[in-house]
């Protein structure tokens, strides 16, 4: 499968990051992908206004390593795994790489497209969190 790994610093400590990034209730203000808004509904969060229709959204349990990945099941009941890290750079500061994967008839517009909108994404947690 074809990946490429965007990311981007940002001029906050990893833990910060990761602890903003982690909850999923920031994902709205951040993660446009997922749409406008999350509910945790039975215990699941659901990403109730994603532009792939409702989508359910599962992290990787809280860890020291700044790992952030999550799988995403599609309406259609396929599921997509996003690794993601938030990784310390210099003191205060760190790096988010988020890996996007190609999916199965993915065109190569369509896969820049992506890459795009996770960039777009990524500059998005860059502000929030910087700005504090």
């Amino acid at each position: 499968m074809e990946s490429t790994h965007l990311s981007i610093h940002i001029d906050r400590a990893a833990d910060e990051v990761y602890a903003y990034a982690a909850d999923p209730v920031n994902l709205p203000a951040w993660a446009a992908g997922l749409g406008g808004s999350i509910e945790l509904i039975k215990g699941r969060w659901i990403a109730t206004s994603s532009p792939m229709g409702r989508v359910e959204v599962v992290f990787a349990p809280r860890n020291t390593f700044g790992v952030l990945d999550h799988e995403v099941t599609l309406p259609s009941g396929e599921t997509v795994l996003n690794p993601m890290r938030v990784i310390p750079d210099e003191e205060g500061t760190c790096e988010v790489v988020f890996t996007l994967r190609r999916q199965p008839g993915t065109t190569p517009e369509d896969f820049r497209r992506d890459a795009g909108m996770v960039e777009a994404d990524l500059a998005t947690l860059k502000g929030i969190v910087e700005r504090g």
